[in-house]
Order: C-alpha cells, then structure tokens, then sequence
C-alpha cells in the first residue's frame, strides 16, 4: 500500500516540476525550503531508518550532495510514510478502543475476530484514515499528546474497574437495608 502512495506521490511530483511552459517551471510562489528538507533528511538518516522509510539507504554526504529535486522526493516519500504510519496508528488505536466500549455493553462472541473484521472493512478504514488524515492536518504535533492518551486508554483494565464499582455497590445495599428503620 505504501509503495503505491509512493508511486503516486512521485508522480505528482513530477508533474509539478514538469509543469508551465515548454516543461520549465513556472515561478509562482516561493519554493519549499530546501536547507530544511536536507536537514530533515540528515535527521532521518541518523536514525538509521533511511532505508525503511524512503526505500534509499543514505549517507549524510549523499544528502549533501542530492540535488534539489531529489531532496523533494526524499522528503515527499518520508512524509507519506509518516502519513501512512500515523493513519495505521490510529485507526488500530481506535478500533481497539472502539471494539472495548462495545465489549462492555454487548455480549461480543470473539472479541479477537471482530476486532479484525473492523480492521479489514473497506469502508471503515477509508472514512477513519479520512479523519486521521484531517486530524493530523489540523492537530499537528498534538497528535503526539492524543496518541499517548489512546495508548494508554488501550492499557486500562476496564472489566476489572468495573467490577469494583459492582461490588461497592453491592458492600452498600445492606448498610442501606440496616439504616432504613424497621416498622
């Protein structure tokens, strides 16, 4: 799937930079900040995920040395991967989540099997990558904060803290039985 969006995104690419008169580049407004993209580039790099992420194993002196195009395309398949990873993120993050709350209402046979009959559903994983995808643009690095708490969401033992709330309700009848006068 990714290599697909990659495939895609390269091409848009290519038009853009094909595009204007006689394939020259129209100026329009000012171009991407290269310095920066290199520089996030190197950042990949150091982490050693260059590879994984944008299918090129780069050093910092072929960053350098890319040119401007290629510091584009770099960049562009970087922030697809990060685009489709954050998606994936989420949408498994919520299904979890929404699978638990449904869990605890209804009697659901295999938890397990619905879960990943929700992950697999067309439909659902368009209209939640759809709403990763705007929230993403929209939030930004919140994200970071709303992802820690959809983790952390996903670790709560909720039968067990209900259960608790269960037996204080119960511990409570009889003291209320007890204080009520006797006719």
């Amino acid at each position: 799937m990714t290599e697909d969006v990659l495939k895609i995104v390269e091409a848009e690419l290519g038009a853009e930079l094909s595009s204007g008169p006689v394939g020259g580049i129209v100026p329009t407004a000012p171009g991407p900040d290269i310095p920066a993209l290199r520089e996030q580039l190197a950042v990949l790099v150091s982490t050693g995920k260059a590879k994984h992420a944008i299918g090129v194993q780069l050093t910092h002196e072929q960053v350098k040395r890319l040119s401007d195009k290629d510091v584009e395309k770099y960049t562009k398949r970087y922030e697809t991967y990060v685009g489709s990873k954050t998606t994936e993120c989420w949408l498994d993050s919520f299904i979890f989540l929404v699978s638990k709350a449904v869990g605890m209402t209804l009697n659901i046979k295999d938890i397990n099997a619905y879960q990943k009959e929700l992950s697999n559903d067309y439909i659902i994983n368009k209209e939640l990558s759809n709403l990763a995808g705007n929230l993403s643009l929209k939030c930004g690095r919140l994200l970071a904060a709303a992802n820690a708490a959809l983790i952390t969401t996903k670790h709560i033992d909720f039968n067990s803290h209900l259960e608790r709330k269960v037996e204080q309700k119960l511990e409570e009848i009889p003291q209320q039985q007890s204080l009520t006068p006797a006719e």
